[in-house]
């Protein structure tokens, strides 16, 4: 017996002494690099720095950031992460090239989800035709039919309300915009006739977008057993209605339509099979951010009087020039709603957190005055969740205020570009944010012209357990159709 604890009490002392020479070597060697590297995050070996992140990263940031800067690296098993928070540091991770600072690597997960051949399954050359692709089903003359079709779904929805009630809002605005993209960017086929089957099936598809799938997106868990075998079935559906459109030589103003037309440069019309992944990712793209952000927007109206009154007022000034007209440029005219949506989205933006992968080392400036090298091989991160609240760039930040974009403050731009990134920024701007800001524009003017509203539930919680960070609880809201116009 003392023997074996002999040999355990020896084993023990030559990890130990293994571990403080590692540490040791590692010291010197970082002590005698030109390189002068971000500070690390204090946290115990191998998972010290995974257990510090999987408390959520807002949390790690809250307690990082007032310690180590705007310029920080933790290390989350074998990967380092460094993160780059506000404007100042923030210029390299929206504007570098693919070849240095790419999405390719760090979004690998959503392939299956996606499909084989679309966005991330290709090379940068291929994915940047695509995201043109997007760029012209997304121009104003597509945007102006669009704007159309979500006023009529709008119109229709919310015909079915009864002259007063208790709904939750959080629930409808899901529904209706789900119903919205089908109509806009799936297609009349889909949203006529096929509308629950798809429905349901992108319900199996998101659900199948796990935080275990980032890590193991092949993983062969119940979950992406689901999501495979729906997103087979979305590509046997939406194959049928291609080859139909094409063969009957219906046009239709949809994106869909759009995909169907669009070419590469050499000539090269799309196929059935990435038309049917640009769809999803456009659809992944647009529904859980319009149907997250249009919730907010309207909890913080109901709970901000003033602000409410603000955008009831401004319908009546845009109804006194326009009558009941409204489209594209009626709504684009709506100033004060649009500050109102915007200051929703800093407070939550869905994406909390963005990634890039380093292939090249580089430089910056700590708001500190301190330079930093981030070295190639580094994840590279930054929060629009964080970043949207830093007090040195937002007066009050915690608090709901959409007169700071009012023209004579726009506290978004006295700090310079990426100040606020809620949709991205530089070459990987949100290629969707029109579409968005039209369509949550459209149901609120509705909502706004045709009830009285009132929040009967606490305000929501964050649903920080989300991968696409949202409103945790219902949103109960009593209506009262208005017997008469807002004027």
């Amino acid at each position: 017996m003392d023997f074996i604890q002999n040999m355990y009490v020896q084993a023990g002392l030559l990890i130990l002494a293994t571990m403080i020479l590692a540490k040791i070597v590692s010291t010197l060697l970082c002590s005698g690099s030109s390189k002068n590297l971000p500070p690390m995050v204090s946290a115990w070996p191998i998972i010290g720095g995974l257990m510090k992140f999987l408390k959520g990263p807002i949390v790690m940031l809250r307690e990082e950031y007032p310690k180590l800067g705007n310029v920080f690296t933790i290390k989350l098993l074998i990967k380092n992460v460094t993160f780059l928070i506000g404007p100042e540091v923030s210029q390299h991770f929206f504007k570098a090239t693919e070849s240095d600072l790419s999405q390719q690597e760090v979004y690998q997960f959503n392939v299956p989800t996606f499909g084989p051949g679309v966005v991330f399954d290709v090379d940068y050359s291929v994915r940047q035709e695509q995201f043109r692709f997007f760029t012209e089903s997304l121009r104003v003359s597509k945007l102006k039919s669009y704007v159309d079709q979500m006023i009529l779904e709008a119109e229709g929805y919310f015909a079915k309300w009864g002259e007063e009630g208790v709904v939750d809002l959080k629930y409808e605005l899901e529904h209706l915009i789900i119903l919205t993209a089908s109509r806009c960017l799936l297609g009349r086929e889909v949203r006529d006739q096929l509308f629950e089957d798809v429905s349901s099936l992108f319900h199996d598809l998101d659900s199948g977008m796990l935080p275990i799938s980032v890590v193991f997106p092949y993983l062969p868990i119940p979950a992406h057993h689901r999501r495979d075998k729906a997103r087979k079935k979305l590509a046997e559906i939406f194959t049928k209605i291609i080859q139909g459109r094409k063969q009957s030589g219906n046009v239709e103003s949809d994106m869909l339509q759009s995909f169907i037309d669009s070419k590469y440069k050499d000539g090269r019309p799309t196929t059935e099979s990435e038309v049917t992944g640009l769809l999803i990712a456009a659809l992944f793209a647009g529904q859980h951010t319009s149907s997250i952000t249009s919730t907010w927007t309207g909890a913080y109206l109901l709970s901000h009087k003033k602000y409410l009154s603000s955008v009831l007022e401004e319908q009546k000034d845009v109804k006194k020039r326009h009558g009941d007209k409204l489209d594209h440029d009626v709504l684009a005219e709506m100033d004060v709603l649009y500050r109102c949506i915007k200051e929703a989205l800093r407070l939550h933006p869905p994406l909390i957190v963005l990634l890039r992968s380093n292939h090249r080392d580089f430089t910056v400036t700590a708001k500190d005055g301190k330079d930093y090298v981030i070295p190639k091989g580094h994840v590279v991160a930054t929060s629009p969740a964080f970043s949207n609240r830093l007090p040195h760039i937002f007066k009050n930040p915690d608090t709901y205020d959409p007169d700071r974009f009012a023209p004579g403050r726009e506290e978004d731009k006295v700090a310079g570009a990426f100040s606020y990134i809620s949709f991205g920024g530089g070459r990987h701007g949100c290629l969707g944010e029109p579409f968005a800001y039209l369509q949550i524009k459209a149901i609120w003017t509705h909502l706004l012209r045709n009830f009285e509203l009132e929040l009967i539930s606490p305000f929501p919680e964050i649903d920080w357990n989300a991968m696409v960070v949202g409103v945790k609880d219902k949103v109960m809201v009593r209506y009262r159709r208005r017997p008469l116009s807002v004027d």
